[in-house]
């Protein structure tokens, strides 16, 4: 069962009741009776209390009663945030207690301020209050209200932060006199929202608080903000509406008597630049265009010190970074400009569960039989063992949840977000700063998708993908493949011997004329053998780790600010350790005086790494960063917003 709704009138009562305006100090009671005893019946009827030097034994004085109240050490004094109306009664309480009766509080108030008291219920009690001019009724449950029960006094309502879906309720019987409506942080949606911002309902309407609701419908709400004749003040930031590229050039366009918008003053010079864009408004795209833009990335780990030399047999390591952020889906058929751009959409593969159920068992058995009795020869006679051969594949009874536990599991944070795509810049390999050169255009349809997105935030991470690459395994002797090509090998090899000797009689004329030319020969010969051998490399999966991870906040695109920069601090993740072994490598590598003599220090010191004396006293990694920036694209000009008009 529910519990009843509160009312406005309710929640004043219990207001008053806990400012205790009739227990001590305040009231009447024995600290302060004798100066309350009747004088003159004249004095009795105009509540006129007795001299204050009528103090009776055991009674308090005026003074010290509002000391008690004023002082902030006292345990009677006022909560911290309660306001000037608060204290006042409070001292009116001890100064005159008998005025306090109902009739002076709807005589006396003319501000009501209920905030955050899980009020849900306008009730007509509101209207014994006969002098209410403001009423605040923020933060609360309020989905709708009658209007009916508000004052017609009232000149300010604000309804900040409720549940209000439709201003439709607020137009059956408007207060006339109203100059102030305040209905941001709500859930106004749908077009015809702009049918209820007209001069029917509020002719007095000198400032209108719309912002972070759902409204879409930007020429529609022009047209019938266009009416209320006063208006000086607007605010709808935080809506969708506000994130197309013309917002502020065609709202200025089409309201001439605007002064303030988005807590802006609007200057003659916009009004110059954007005059003529509110006639264009059949033209109007109704989407959004975001750019991101990520920058270097700094700080980051380099693993590929800490791996060993490879042997003949591999494994090869490779290390390359990217950087990947979660951003809102784009619609359908959009695909096409991810082309023309330095980005990656990244899909999420499967999850580790699903690889483990689906699994067969039969393409096991084939690529057992694929690699035959060969390996296991090889593998008994001891050759692959004694080279650093991995370990043997996984048997045919081996089971899937076996295979599964093998497989490195996927971090959950290189997941998107549900309604997210996953970004990634392209794949870079390891340098002290890692310039990642991306830049992405976003155009979104989805409006109200789009606000929520950048509401919550999107998610930034720093991935190190690492690859193991191994020789390709030889077919085996007896299958008939492999005597196919041992047969068609021994042809290429008569053929090759007869070129080898042509080329052997050129060469020996070259040879003659000069012997500059053969050692680039050599070079020429080794490079191509590399480039097979590269080409016969098999690669496992990649490995994937997440550097550094963290979200990153968006709201401020949607509170006015067009462009946002930010660097992403995942704290230090290198020792001093790898960066003397990278300092190491870095210097072998160096063909300078300097290199050789510090390799010749560290063999003294019967150690492979630079004496670390004065690199540790001055050693300051720098954290892990990225650089992100995010612009949402706007017109400046009428000319510059037509351009971006049309979709």
């Amino acid at each position: 069962m529910e519990p009843p709704a509160l009312t406005v009138s309710a929640a004043v009562r219990e207001h008053l009741r806990k400012l205790c305006l009739h227990e001590f100090p305040c009231g009447t009671g024995s600290w302060n009776k004798l100066r309350f005893l009747p004088q003159t019946y004249r004095a009795w009827r105009e509540l006129i209390p007795r001299e204050e030097d009528a103090v009776g034994p055991g009674e308090e004085t005026v003074d010290a009663l509002l000391g008690l109240v004023c002082s902030p050490h006292s345990p009677w004094a006022l909560l911290e945030g309660s306001s000037a109306e608060d204290r006042f009664l409070r001292e009116l309480a001890i100064q005159n207690p008998l005025m306090l009766k109902d009739s002076f509080f709807y005589t006396y108030f003319r501000s009501l301020r209920v905030v955050d008291k899980q009020v849900s219920l306008v009730d007509n009690d509101l209207l014994k209050f006969v002098k209410l001019e403001e009423l605040v009724l923020s933060a609360n449950q309020i989905k709708e209200i009658d209007t009916t029960n508000l004052p017609p006094t009232l000149k300010v309502l604000e309804l900040y932060g409720n549940k209000m879906t439709s201003m439709e309720c607020l137009c059956t019987c408007p207060p006339p006199r109203l100059q102030h409506l305040g209905l941001g942080h709500n859930k106004l949606l749908g077009p015809l929202e702009s049918l209820y911002v007209t001069s029917d309902y509020w002719p007095n309407l000198i400032s209108l608080d719309l912002s972070f609701n759902d409204l879409t419908d930007l020429q529609g709400m022009v047209s019938g903000l266009r009416t209320l004749r006063r208006l000086r003040l607007l605010v709808l930031q935080g809506n969708p509406l506000a994130l197309v590229p013309c917002y502020r050039g065609f709202i200025i366009d089409g309201l001439s008597g605007l002064c303030v918008l988005d807590d802006i003053t609007v200057a003659p010079s916009e009004k110059h630049l954007f005059r003529g864009l509110s006639h264009s408004g059949d033209l109007l795209a109704h989407e959004a265009r975001l750019v991101v833009t990520v920058g270097h990335v700094r700080g980051v780990l380099d693993s590929s010190v800490l791996d060993p030399e490879p042997g003949p047999q591999g494994p090869f390591i490779t290390y390359r970074y990217y950087v990947t952020y979660e951003f809102v889906e784009d619609e359908e058929g959009e695909g096409d400009e991810y082309g023309r751009v330095l980005a990656e959409i990244v899909k999420p593969p499967p999850s580790t569960e699903q690889l483990g159920e689906v699994i067969p068992k039969e393409p096991i058995k084939e690529a057992e039989d694929s690699v035959g009795p060969g390996l296991a020869s090889q593998s008994q006679s001891g050759e692959l063992e004694e080279s650093g051969a991995s370990a043997p594949l996984p048997r045919p009874t081996d089971s899937a949840e076996e295979l599964a536990k093998l497989r490195p599991r996927l971090d959950p944070r290189l997941w998107p977000s549900p309604g997210t795509v996953l970004f990634s810049t392209v794949r870079k390999p390891w340098s002290d700063v890692i310039p990642c050169n991306y830049e992405m255009q976003h155009v979104l349809k989805d409006l109200v998708r789009l606000k929520a997105f950048l509401l919550s935030g999107t998610t930034v991470t720093i991935v190190e993908e690492k690859i193991l690459s191994w020789p390709a395994v030889p077919p085996s002797p007896n299958s008939p493949s492999a005597a196919k090509k041992g047969k068609g090998e021994k042809d290429k090899k008569g053929k090759e011997k007869d070129k080898e000797e042509k080329d052997k009689k050129g060469k020996d004329g070259k040879d003659k004329a000069g012997k500059g030319e053969k050692e680039p020969a050599k070079e020429q010969k080794g490079s191509k053998k590399k480039k097979e051998l590269r080409k016969d490399l098999r690669q496992d999966p990649p490995v994937l780790r997440v550097l550094g991870s963290g979200p990153v906040d968006l709201e401020p695109l949607l509170s006015g600010e067009p462009f946002m920069s930010t660097v992403c601090n995942f704290g230090v993740v290198r020792t001093l350790e790898t960066d003397r072994l990278t300092l190491y490598r870095d210097s072998k590598k160096n063909k300078s005086e300097k290199a050789k003599n510090a390799a010749l220090e560290a063999r003294k010191s019967k150690t492979k790494l630079p004496a670390a004396s004065v690199y540790e006293s001055d050693y300051r990694p720098d954290p892990l960063t990225v650089e992100i920036q995010i612009q949402l694209i706007q017109g400046h000009s009428t000319e510059e917003a037509l351009r971006r008009l049309v979709p």
